[in-house]
């Protein structure tokens, strides 16, 4: 009798261990949408509806590329640097230049503001009444 028992325990642990109950997805059945669209005189258009050039810019009704920046350009005569201040081991030195900072001197963020100290803080009133001093709400235990 407790062979029995024991044998079918054993086959419905078995059984429970060999079936899986989350589902598992068909990434083969499923494909994902492409990221343009092609209109049918060849123009490729994105899914936001720009139109994009051969390499894949976006680009505006003149032609002209959206969003692209001349980083060179932007950043001549800049000497900020990312790491500006820290030890750089290959080189044995400190890295030179500044950290760049993209609001510098307009009053916002960091640095740009300069906040004042808690003793030049206008004094808070006190909450009245104190919590401390109210009884409690009736039903309160």
């Amino acid at each position: 009798m407790a062979a029995r028992r024991f044998m079918a325990a054993t086959l419905g642990v078995s059984m429970l261990a060999a079936c899986d109950p989350l589902p598992q997805p068909l990434y083969g059945e499923t494909t994902p949408p492409a990221a343009y669209r092609t209109q049918p005189g060849g123009v490729r258009i994105d899914n936001e509806g720009y139109q994009l050039d051969p390499e894949g810019y976006r680009i505006d009704k003149s032609g002209a590329r959206v969003g692209v920046i001349d980083v060179p350009a932007k950043t001549a005569g800049d000497d900020s640097n990312a790491v500006a201040g820290y030890y750089i081991s290959r080189t044995g030195t400190n890295a030179p230049g500044r950290v760049a900072s993209s609001n510098e001197g307009s009053g916002t963020g960091p640095g740009g503001m300069n906040l004042p100290t808690p003793s030049q803080m206008p004094q808070q009133a006190p909450i009245t009444p104190a919590p401390g001093n109210v009884p409690p709400p009736a039903g309160y235990r």
